[in-house]
């Protein structure tokens, strides 16, 4: 080995701060670029924003300059801006509180899916190797008092310079801050470490909070005496499903072919998710707080729609082939299905969403209580679409067949991804022939809506989890659709051809959980009318034959 000579603890944090602004922030680097002109005010401007990131990363580090914790920290931010370097890189993800939480409550199916061979190598040249120099690089340290003394110099000197930078480039920084907040989110590693900080403070903030019950007045309207039969509701949670690809809402491709022959299939055109991310949009759409009002912590600690309709008398059952419920089932039965070892449906840790209708007919032929059910799928979750579906709906090719998707060509991740919407079709349309063919005997319905949509290379974005403001509609647009029976239609009083002629109408997840509680006659305080979707189509059955209220 090289006899390398001992180097003073500022040099380190000098050079680490450059690695870290060169060597993990190319998707920043290539965005700023993009946005500033190539003019000399524009590199000016740029050379202004490097500087100020510089000297923010040598004022952090340098507070952990001292023995025995400089290595350690270094070696901890070089490996995991490498992991984040790579999926910013191949991903165009950008990294927030939300996106921290997907993958914090991610599983290890989703995790498997993303490794790659070029994210052990990113592993390796960016983390390892300058993990290696780092901690085989001979630092000599000085007495605790000149220690403090040099750090704050250094921390004085940088702050000087940040603000002489900020002061003579005032306008143009000022312009760049307001007009782009993503930037904030594409610099390696302060937006892991912010994100991971806001969603400690998350955790914390919801373990200190009391638990709220909501809707302790729910009950059943007394329209369910003049019930002849028992009900099934059937809620179908998809997962990362656009509503730009769905055929049977004007794709120029029948991704939806099955869903199409289905007679009283329902759409909905304009639906809009509450999140970009399962993490938030599940527990959000099953809450009564909104979109504008949701706080994770607060979602947690409080009682959601599922909670209402158990308490009201329903019998409520959540059937999961993804990642969870995100704390909406904690409270009703919950059937995890994902893990099951079926041999036709399931392989490599997963199952195919078919598994959600498995014994679904000796469920019907033993229903002896009125029961929503909640089927969650895992749908067309990314990156590797290929393992969403059989081979035999590999209709569109050729088909991405990697999760590094920057390695595919977009024709074949769209091609992929479109197959994912055929298998949903084939299973949400078998789930509606079950229904129909038990219809004489048990009211049925069924209602889906995806969690989120996903983005397949537009503005150079894949998969979702982009925050809110910034995300593009693809990520937020969803597919819902419904089928109701003809006896369940009359028992619950809902006038179909209202409702499709209101097909347009601007809609998000907001509405779900009021118009659960409406659709199936729950009263209640929490309820709100001018957020159920059936308040206007809601009519009463005489001798057969329908009349708007």
């Amino acid at each position: 080995m090289l006899n390398v000579k001992a180097v003073r603890p500022e040099l380190v944090t000098v050079l680490a701060s450059i690695f870290l602004l060169a060597g993990f922030n190319l998707t920043l680097w290539q965005h700023v670029f993009a946005i500033t002109a190539s003019d000399g005010r524009g590199l000016l401007l740029r050379s202004a924003f490097a500087v100020m990131v510089f000297c923010a990363f040598n004022i952090f580090l340098t507070l952990f300059a001292f023995r025995h914790i400089l290595k350690p920290v270094l070696i901890a931010l070089f490996m995991i801006s490498a992991g984040v370097a790579y999926f910013m890189s191949e991903y165009g993800v950008m990294v927030d509180a939300g996106m921290f939480r997907n993958f914090a409550e991610t599983n290890a199916t989703e995790v498997l899916d993303l490794l790659s061979f070029k994210l052990a190598v990113y592993l390796l040249v960016l983390g390892g190797v300058p993990s290696l120099i780092v901690w085989t690089l001979p630092v000599t340290y000085r007495r605790w008092p000149q220690e403090v003394l040099s750090k704050v110099l250094v921390t004085a000197v940088c702050a000087c310079v940040m603000g002489g930078v900020a002061l003579m480039n005032y306008q143009g920084l000022s312009s760049l801050f307001r007009n782009h907040h993503e930037l904030r989110l594409m610099v390696v590693p302060s937006n892991y470490i912010g994100a991971s900080a806001t969603y400690l403070s998350e955790q914390v903030k919801s373990a200190q909070q009391p638990f709220v019950s909501i809707g302790q007045d729910a009950k059943l309207a007394n329209d369910w005496q003049q019930h002849k039969r028992k009900s099934l509701t059937v809620l179908v949670i998809g997962e990362s499903a656009r509503a730009e690809n769905f055929g049977i809402l004007g794709y120029n491709r029948d991704t939806t072919p099955q869903l199409k022959k289905e007679p009283g299939v329902l759409t909905f055109t304009d639906v809009h998710s509450c999140g970009t991310e399962t993490a938030v949009s599940v527990p959000c759409m099953f809450s009564n707080l909104g979109r504008k009002d949701y706080d994770a912590s607060t979602a947690k600690n409080k009682e959601g729609m599922l909670d209402v309709l158990k308490r009201a008398g329903l019998d409520v059952i959540w059937r999961d082939n993804q990642s969870g419920c995100k704390g909406t089932c904690d409270r009703v039965t919950l059937q995890d299905l994902s893990n099951l070892k079926d041999p036709v449906l399931c392989a490599n840790n997963e199952c195919r969403d078919e598994i959600l209708l498995q014994g679904l007919q000796h469920f019907i032929d033993n229903l002896d209580k009125d029961t929503v059910l909640v089927l969650h799928q895992m749908g067309s979750h990314g990156p590797e679409y290929f393992k969403r579906y059989p081979k035999a709906f590999e209709k569109f090719t050729p088909v991405c067949e990697s999760n590094a998707l920057n390695n595919c060509s977009r024709e074949s991740i769209i091609n992929g991804y479109d197959n994912t919407l055929l298998y949903t079709d084939h299973v949400l349309a078998s789930l509606i022939d079950i229904l129909r063919s038990n219809q004489n005997k048990v009211d049925t319905a069924m209602l889906y809506v995806s969690d989120h949509g996903e983005s397949l290379g537009e503005y150079n974005l894949f998969l979702h989890g982009t925050p809110y403001m910034l995300a593009p509609d693809q990520q937020k647009h969803v597919p819902m659709i419904a089928w109701f029976s003809d006896n369940y239609q009359k028992a619950f009083a809902v006038d179909t051809h209202c409702l499709q002629k209101e097909r347009d109408a601007p809609l998000s997840q907001d509405n779900l959980f009021h118009s659960m509680l409406g659709l199936l006659q729950v009263r209640t305080s929490v309820y709100n009318p001018a957020l159920d979707i059936f308040v206007g189509c809601r009519g009463v059955y005489t001798d057969g034959v329908l009349a708007n209220e």
